[in-house]
C-alpha cells in the first residue's frame, strides 16, 4: 500500500516538474543565452576574474559568497531591530516612569488618527438634481394630462337626463359587472313589475328574483320601474341604448388606464379617478403639481424611507387639497357622508400620483464636500501631551497609550537599542530565503553566474534603501521589470514573493502600498520576458503603473473604512501612486542597456538590437566583405530554423550567427566568397602555412573586433566556436603534398587547425553545422533533388560528430537528423523553380 502511494506522488511530482518546466519560449531563450555566457566565460574570457557559483568554483569562495549576501541581506533589509524599543504602545509598563523635567510634546499619531475620523465623518453636502426634478414634473404633468383624456373618453355623470336616472344609479351602471345589468334588464321586461310591487312586495318566484338582487341593484331597478311606469317599455329600452354605450366607453377607459404606468412601473391611477367630479378633478392637479414642486424643492435624499415619503405627502396635502362642500342649504348626514367621501377619494388620488412619480433628487455635491472635508480635518487641532518634572508618565502595570510612549521616547526611557534576538531570527529568515533563491536556480539548470547574483543583491539593496527613505513603491515596479526582462518570470516571482514576506518583517512598510507595488512587479516580471523592443517595455511601464494604482485603489476600499465623502481623495492618493509605478517603470527602462552592458546580459531586446542590420560593425561587414555578409545571411536562415525545430534560443543563434564572421574583415580577399571571380590570393601566395595563418586569423581578429565593440561574450562565443579545433583541411592537404616531397619539411596537424574551444552550447554547434553546410548546399545545381541536398548534408553531420566537434554542445545523434531536413527545407525555400518565360514576355518593346 504504501509502495503504491509512494508511486503515485512520484508520479504526481514527475508531472509537476513537467507542467513547471513548460516555460514560454522568450524565458527559454534567456536560460540558453546565460548558458552560453557561463560557457563562453570559461573559453574566452577565463582571466576576467568572475568565476561561477557551481562545481568549477572552489567550495569555500561559494561559502563566503553566500555568508557575505546573507550578512549585507540582513543588515540592510532588517532595520526595524537596529534602533527597536523595548516598550511599545499597548504593553504594560514593567515599572513606574517619572519625568525628569517638564515637555509638552505632539502626538502626532493620535493626531493624525483623529483627522482621519473627522476627514470619515464629514457629512455630504447635498443639491438639487434639477434635471431629475424636472424630468419628475414632466412625468407628473403627462399622468395628469392622460387622465384628463381618460376621464374625457368614459364619459361625465350624468350622462342621461337626471330625471330619468340619478346621478348615483348612472355611476353605478357604467361600472357595474354585466350580469348584474343584465338580471336588472330581464326584470324591469316584466309586465307584473311595478313601483308597488317593489314597495310592497310579492309572492313566488318573483319575489326570489328581488330578493337575490344587492341594495344598489334594487335602487336601478325601482328608478327604472318608475320611468316604465311613467312613460313606456320603449323609453326604458332607448334608456338601456345609452346606458350601454357610456359602459362600453368607460371599459375601454379602463383597459388604458391599467396600462398607465410610470418610469419604474408603478400604476399612479386606478378607477377613483373616474369617480371624481369634474371639480374635485381639477383640485387634484392643482394640488399634485404644488405638493410634487415643494417636496422636490425641499430635496429628497435617496436613503428617506417610502413610508416617510408618504406620510410627508399626506402632511402637504392637508392644507393644500380643498374640496368645495355641497352647496344646499340644509346639510343631513347623508350630504356630509358623500362630501366626506369625496374629500377622501380626492386626497387619495392625489397622493396616489405624487407617491408614484417622486423620487430622490439630492446628490452629493462633490466640491463643496471636499471643502468641507478639509475644514473639518483642518479644525482638528494637533493633540499634545504634557507632563511636569516628577509627575509619573505611566505607572507599573498601566497599558502604555500612544501619548505616554511620546513621552518616554522623549525621554529616553523606551530603551531603544539593537535587538540581537530578532536580527539573529532575521538572519536565518533571509538565509532560508537564499537557499530558495539558489534552489530554483539550481532546478533552472544553473543559468545564473557569480556577477548574476551581485546584480540581484545590488537590486534588492536598492529595495532596502528605498525602505530606509520611506520612498513610494520602494522600486518594485521596476525590480519587476528588469528581474522578469533579465532572467525569466519565474525567478523574478520567486523573488517579488519573497520580498513581499521579508519587507514587512524587518522594517516599517505599509502592507496595503507594498502589496499593489508587488502585484504591479509581479507582471511587469511576468510580461517582460516576452518583449521584443524597448517601446514594448516603455508600453508595459504604463501598464504596470495603471496596475500598482487599481490594486492600490481596490484594496484600500476592501480594507480601509472611507466615507463616501471622502472618496476623492482615495482616488487621488491611488492616482499618484499609479503614476509613482509609471516612474520607476520608466527608471526601469532608462538604466536596463547600462545593466545589461555592465553584467553582461543577453536578453531578448539586446539581442533584437544587435540582429539589426544597422548596427555598425554589421554595416561594415556588408560594405567591405559584402560576399562573407551574404554567406552570413544564408548560414544565419539555416541555423535560426534549425534552432526553431529543436526548441533552442533562436534570437541568441541569429545574433551570434551575424557576428561569427566579422574577422573576415580583416582581410576579405582571403576569402573565396569576396574575391567575386577575381584572382585568387593563396595561388599567389603558394604557401599553405601562410593561407592558413590567414584563414586562422580571421576567428583571432573576430573576437578582437567583438571586444572592441562590446559586444556580449554569449555573441563572441560564437566565432571561435563555430569553428571549434577543425582541421582546415584544404591547406593542410597542400601542405602535406609539399612535405611528401621535401623531406625537409615538418608537417605539424596545430598549424592548420583552428584554437577552438569545441561548440559549448546548442547554439553555436547549430551555428557550426549550418556554417559547414552553407557552401555546400549552394555548390548544389538547381536540379539537385532533396534527396540528393539530404545525403551531402548527412556526410557533413557525420563528419562533424566523428571528428568529436560537438561532443559538449549538449546536440544529440536525434538532433542531427531533424537539423538535417530543416537545412533540405530552407534549401529548398531559396532554390525553388521559377517558370520559364517566353521570349516574346522578355521584349520591352510596345506594339503600336
Amino acid at each position: 500500500m504504501l509502495e503504491a502511494v509512494w508511486r503515485r506522488f512520484k508520479v504526481c511530482l514527475a508531472w509537476l516538474r513537467s507542467q513547471l518546466s513548460k516555460q514560454d519560449a522568450s524565458t527559454s531563450l534567456r536560460k540558453k543565452a546565460n548558458t552560453s555566457i557561463r560557457q563562453s566565460t570559461r573559453s574566452t574570457d577565463a582571466s576576467a576574474g568572475w568565476y561561477l557559483v557551481s562545481r568549477q568554483t572552489p567550495l569555500n569562495q561559494a561559502q563566503i559568497f553566500i555568508v557575505l549576501v546573507v550578512l549585507l541581506l540582513t543588515a540592510s533589509l532588517g532595520q526595524r531591530f537596529y534602533n527597536q524599543p523595548a516598550l511599545s504602545v499597548g504593553t504594560e509598563a514593567a515599572d513606574t516612569f517619572t519625568a525628569p523635567y517638564n515637555a509638552t510634546l505632539p502626538d502626532l499619531t493620535t493626531t493624525e488618527e483623529n483627522r482621519q475620523a473627522a476627514r470619515n465623518g464629514a457629512i455630504k453636502v447635498l443639491q438639487i438634481d434639477q434635471a431629475q426634478s424636472q424630468l419628475l414634473k414632466d412625468e407628473a404633468n403627462s399622468i395628469l394630462r392622460q387622465g384628463t383624456l381618460l376621464r374625457q373618453q368614459s364619459g361625465t355623470v350624468p350622462y342621461v337626463s337626471s330625471e330619468q336616472l340619478s346621478s348615483q344609479s348612472q355611476q353605478y351602471l357604467r361600472q357595474a359587472e354585466e350580469r348584474e345589468w343584465n338580471e336588472i334588464w330581464e326584470l324591469i321586461q316584466l309586465p307584473q313589475l311595478t313601483s308597488e310591487v317593489l314597495s310592497q312586495g310579492t309572492t313566488g318566484d318573483l319575489q326570489v328574483q328581488l330578493n337575490s338582487l344587492g341594495t344598489r341593484q334594487t335602487a336601478v331597478l325601482s328608478e327604472l320601474a318608475r320611468l316604465k311606469q311613467r312613460t313606456s317599455i320603449e323609453s326604458v329600452n332607448a334608456l338601456r341604448a345609452q346606458v350601454d354605450t357610456y359602459r362600453r366607453q368607460y371599459a375601454d377607459a379602463q383597459a388604458q388606464l391599467a396600462s398607465l404606468t410610470t418610469r419604474d412601473g408603478v400604476q399612479p391611477l386606478d378607477n377613483r379617478l373616474f369617480d371624481l367630479p369634474e371639480s374635485d378633478w381639477q383640485q387634484v392637479q392643482y394640488s399634485v403639481r404644488l405638493v410634487l414642486n415643494r417636496m422636490l424643492t425641499q430635496g429628497i435624499h435617496p436613503g428617506m424611507p417610502p413610508d416617510l415619503w408618504q406620510r410627508a405627502i399626506d402632511t402637504q396635502l392637508q392644507g393644500t387639497l380643498v374640496i368645495e362642500p355641497p352647496t344646499d342649504s340644509v346639510r343631513n348626514d347623508e350630504l356630509n357622508k358623500l362630501f366626506n367621501e369625496r374629500e377622501t377619494t380626492a386626497k387619495s388620488v392625489a397622493a396616489t400620483i405624487v407617491g408614484a412619480v417622486l423620487q430622490p433628487n439630492l446628490i452629493e455635491d462633490i466640491e463643496q464636500t471636499r471643502l468641507r472635508a478639509e475644514q473639518v480635518e483642518n479644525a482638528v487641532k494637533t493633540v499634545t501631551v504634557s507632563v511636569e518634572r516628577g509627575e509619573a508618565i505611566v505607572e507599573k502595570g498601566e497599558a502604555i497609550t500612544p501619548g505616554d510612549f511620546v513621552l518616554l521616547d522623549h525621554f529616553g526611557l523606551t530603551q531603544r537599542r539593537l535587538n540581537w534576538l530578532g536580527l539573529v531570527g532575521f538572519g536565518l529568515l533571509i538565509v532560508a530565503a537564499v537557499a530558495v533563491v539558489l534552489g530554483v536556480d539550481h532546478w533552472q539548470s544553473g543559468g545564473l553566474r557569480q556577477r548574476d547574483y551581485v546584480l540581484i543583491l545590488c537590486l534588492i539593496l536598492s529595495v532596502a534603501g528605498f525602505m530606509a527613505l520611506q520612498v513610494p513603491g520602494l522600486g518594485l515596479p521596476a525590480l519587476g521589470l528588469l528581474l522578469g526582462s533579465f532572467y525569466g518570470y519565474i525567478l523574478a516571482t520567486v523573488l517579488l514573493l519573497l520580498l513581499l514576506i521579508i519587507l514587512p518583517l524587518g522594517g516599517t512598510v505599509g502592507m496595503l502600498p507594498l502589496t499593489a507595488a508587488v502585484a504591479a512587479a509581479l507582471l511587469g516580471g511576468l510580461v517582460a520576458p516576452r518583449l521584443r523592443s524597448r517601446e514594448e517595455f516603455a508600453l508595459l511601464g504604463g501598464v504596470v503603473g495603471i496596475t500598482q494604482g487599481l490594486v492600490h485603489l481596490v484594496l484600500t476600499l476592501m480594507f480601509t473604512n472611507v466615507a463616501a465623502s471622502v472618496w476623492y481623495t482615495v482616488l487621488r492618493d491611488s492616482a499618484v501612486f499609479g503614476f509613482y509605478g509609471v516612474a520607476w517603470s520608466i527608471v526601469a527602462l532608462g538604466v536596463s542597456p547600462y545593466l545589461e552592458s555592465v553584467f553582461d546580459l543577453v536578453t531578448p531586446i539586446r539581442l533584437a538590437e544587435l540582429a539589426n542590420p544597422n548596427r555598425p560593425l554589421l554595416k561594415r561587414l556588408a560594405a567591405e566583405a559584402p560576399g562573407t555578409f551574404q554567406h552570413t545571411m544564408f548560414v544565419a536562415n539555416l541555423a535560426e530554423a534549425a534552432a526553431r525545430a529543436l526548441g533552442h534560443n533562436v534570437e541568441l543563434v541569429r545574433a551570434g550567427t551575424l557576428y561569427h564572421d566579422i574577422g573576415k574583415m580583416h582581410d576579405p580577399l582571403g576569402f573565396i566568397e569576396n574575391q567575386m571571380g577575381g584572382p585568387n590570393k593563396h595561388d599567389l601566395i603558394n604557401d599553405p602555412w601562410a593561407s592558413a595563418d590567414i584563414i586562422k586569423k580571421h576567428v583571432t581578429k573576430g573576437i578582437e573586433m567583438a571586444r572592441k565593440h562590446r559586444l556580449p561574450k554569449a555573441i563572441q562565443a560564437f566565432i571561435p566556436e563555430h569553428q571549434g579545433d577543425m582541421l582546415i583541411s584544404y591547406f593542410y592537404y597542400k601542405a602535406k603534398e609539399i612535405a611528401e616531397k621535401d623531406s625537409r619539411v615538418t608537417l605539424c596537424d596545430d598549424d592548420f587547425r583552428y584554437v577552438g574551444p569545441i561548440p559549448q552550447s546548442p547554439e553555436t554547434g547549430i551555428v557550426m553545422l549550418a556554417d559547414s553546410c552553407e557552401a555546400a548546399l549552394r555548390s548544389l545545381h538547381k536540379e539537385a533533388s532533396p534527396e540528393e541536398a539530404y545525403a551531402m548534408i548527412n556526410k557533413i553531420l557525420r563528419a562533424r560528430w566523428k571528428d568529436k566537434q560537438l561532443v559538449e554542445s549538449c546536440l544529440t545523434r536525434k538532433d542531427m537528423d531533424t537539423i538535417a531536413n530543416v537545412f533540405v527545407q530552407v534549401w529548398q525555400q531559396f532554390n525553388h523553380k521559377r517558370i520559364a518565360y517566353p521570349k516574346g514576355a522578355l521584349s520591352t518593346v510596345r506594339a503600336n
